[in-house]
């Protein structure tokens, strides 16, 4: 019974025990669970906030550049409206590919980089031409019986000296590179042996009118050469060359041109260098004429200048050059002695001696409107000399002006 007894207090200890243990424990298990469930929701909670922080802060961002790009439209802002008027910013984005992407609002366009890279165009602004002096004097407002583009011409008969048509002859302008006449007439008296070499120096580059040139500085050719292509192409480099080398230099030999046209009684002509860049070099259609005349007595003068073409050999190439008068190369004229120019200042100009309808006749004519001009009216007054019948004497015209 002793026994018994002692069993089952036992059996009622650890039963107690048990429970105890079991009672101590569960508190414990859910406050550690609540702890732990509890620390995870505030980090949850952390995120949305941020979230909820992230999105207001941008909302308040894109409030706020609405309303910068509302304030620089407004009137006064200094700020393009053009930028701010869109709907939704335009980005460009480069992708792996190479391509760009232009993305605005909703659309989005694919280009090519290289669609970005191509030059922008080239405005061309239209700036007026220059007026000539025969233009701002109103020469070219004159009229004449033939209709000319020129505001000077005369027309001469070489042998005779009677003045078959006049328009403006008296009017003095610059003469563009006519002035290389002179150069040659100069050239041609002084009696210089054609077979010297002339080397093109930086002297010889024009840097008043900034013109072109086919001679290159270190050029080497001899003065016939030089005298070839001043007269038929009107090659200024080789004019200036010219009148450089001339004994006593380029002053002295200037000089020797003004004395010139004094011996002859050309008294309305100057001359301040010899290839008629200088829109100081002029002279009158009357004094042109005197001047072709004599010019036409020097047989070199008359081949030189009415050649139709030069081959120059300058080392291992070669450079063609053509007369710079079309009529030379028109079987229709017999021209002796001829000299185009071209300046702005002076326009178009043309002197020449040529033989129609068997007499000689020395044509001038000065500021010359359009690129053909002064050709077209060579031809009218050959097609008006022609006319005249061989019975009738040909009418001399001198229209006002």
């Amino acid at each position: 019974m002793v026994l018994c007894a002692n069993r089952i207090r036992k059996i009622l200890q650890t039963t107690a025990c048990l429970a105890l243990t079991a009672v101590l424990a569960f508190p414990l298990s859910a406050q550690t669970a609540t702890q732990s469930h509890t620390s995870k929701r505030p980090v949850a909670a952390k995120s949305t906030t941020d979230k909820k922080s992230t999105a207001v802060a941008g909302t308040h961002a894109r409030k706020k550049s609405v309303a910068q790009a509302k304030r620089s439209t407004a009137p006064g802002s200094k700020r393009l409206a053009k930028n701010t008027r869109k709907k939704s910013a335009t980005t460009i984005a480069r992708s792996k590919g190479g391509k760009l992407r232009v993305a605005s609002g909703k659309k989005s366009r694919r280009y090519t980089a290289a669609a970005y890279s191509r030059p922008k165009a080239v405005v061309r602004v239209s700036v007026p031409a220059r007026l000539s002096v025969g233009e701002r004097l109103g020469l070219r407002s004159s009229l004449d019986p033939l209709d000319l583009n020129s505001s000077v011409a005369l027309v001469i008969d070489q042998d005779t000296h009677e003045v078959l048509f006049s328009k403006n002859d008296a009017a003095v302008l610059p003469i563009a590179s006519l002035t290389k006449l002179m150069t040659g007439l100069v050239i041609a008296d002084a009696n210089l042996p054609m077979d010297e070499l002339i080397t093109i120096t930086q002297d010889d580059v024009d840097t008043l009118k900034g013109s072109r040139s086919r001679l290159a500085v270190g050029t080497t050719l001899s003065r016939g050469e030089l005298m070839h292509l001043a007269l038929m192409s009107s090659e200024n480099r080789a004019a200036h060359a010219l009148g450089r080398t001339y004994p006593g230099g380029l002053q002295h030999f200037v000089s020797l041109m003004n004395r010139k046209a004094f011996d002859l009684g050309m008294a309305d002509t100057r001359y301040v260098e010899p290839t008629g860049l200088s829109s100081l070099n002029q002279s009158s259609a009357r004094d042109l004429a005197t001047l072709v005349s004599v010019a036409y007595e020097r047989p070199i003068l008359r081949s030189l200048s009415t050649s139709p073409g030069y081959l120059v050999e300058l080392g291992d190439r070669m450079l063609q050059y053509k007369n710079s008068n079309r009529l030379i190369r028109n079987p229709d004229w017999d021209i002796g002695l001829q000299k185009t120019g071209y300046i702005s200042e002076a326009g178009r100009c043309l002197v020449m001696q040529a033989k129609v309808a068997d007499r000689k006749l020395i044509m001038v004519f000065l500021d010359s409107a359009g690129k053909f001009g002064r050709a077209q009216d060579a031809e009218r007054v050959r097609r008006w000399v022609e006319a005249q019948t061989p019975s009738q004497e040909v009418v001399s015209v001198r229209p006002q002006g």
